[in-house]
């Protein structure tokens, strides 16, 4: 490779008829005026369960906020591959799932990572469905509860999930430590810093999902797709010739 070659400001890799100016106006269409459709996910079965006690404390919060929250029970979800795709629950998740703007992940830390419940549930949403990305551009809040000290596995793990399934997951994020302290026996979320900090995840999370949801298309909209898209084209119109 000469020096020239590789200071030279050319890209003879580039396929410049796929690669579309960057567009101002399509990042602020106007806003949709219903409410943001946010679904959440929680990862137990246990009776007593903090993971969804918070799911249920998010609900609250997320409709306080302007939202219309629907939550997942995955209690009678089949393990991936166990049961066909039109399994009455998987159907129901992934119903949901297209129907939502933005979601919540909710799992306990069980041995240092996510449940088995919490990635079953993930596992059963598919990446894609003919020409549909179930959750390609929604947002994505992620919370873990745990019985010892803080830790952010669980979290850590769901958002390389989110990124994996193309979603738009939120800087800000929560960790509940001993959570069987921070529910009274009502049910409720005690007032405390680790409260506070999920107030603010579901403040971002809604603020997000207002300002990107109606931009979704556009921001997932990508060279290497478009490329792909007009040589399947380009094919399809060459056998027709034949």
């Amino acid at each position: 490779m000469s020096k020239e070659s590789a200071l030279s400001d050319t890209f003879p890799a580039l396929h410049d008829d796929h690669l579309q100016p960057i567009a101002p106006e399509s990042l602020r269409p106007a806003f949709s005026t219903h409410k943001p459709r946010i679904l959440v996910l929680y990862g137990s079965l246990r009776e007593v369960s903090y993971s969804r006690l918070l799911a249920f404390e998010v609900r609250r919060l997320l409709e306080r906020l302007g939202c219309e929250v629907r939550i997942f029970d995955p209690a009678g979800l089949p393990l991936p591959d166990e049961a066909p795709v039109s399994h009455p629950k998987v159907q129901e998740l992934r119903d949901l799932s297209q129907w939502s703007e933005g979601q919540v992940w909710i799992s306990p830390e069980r041995h240092g990572a996510m449940t088995g419940i919490m990635k079953a549930q993930i596992d059963w949403i598919p990446l894609s469905l003919g020409s549909v990305r179930p959750t390609q551009g929604k947002t994505l809040a992620v919370m873990e509860v745990s019985g010892g000290s803080q830790s952010f596995n669980a979290v850590n793990q769901l958002r390389i999930l989110g990124r994996w399934m193309r979603m738009i997951t939120i800087p800000n994020q929560s960790s509940v430590a001993k959570a069987f302290q921070e529910f009274d026996a009502d049910g409720r979320m005690k007032p405390s810093s680790y409260y506070d900090r999920v107030v603010d995840v579901c403040e971002e999370l809604v603020k997000f999902t207002i300002l990107t949801r109606d931009a979704s298309s556009y921001l997932t909209d990508r060279y290497s797709e478009r490329k792909e898209e007009a040589a399947e084209l380009e094919k399809r119109v060459s056998l027709k010739s034949i």
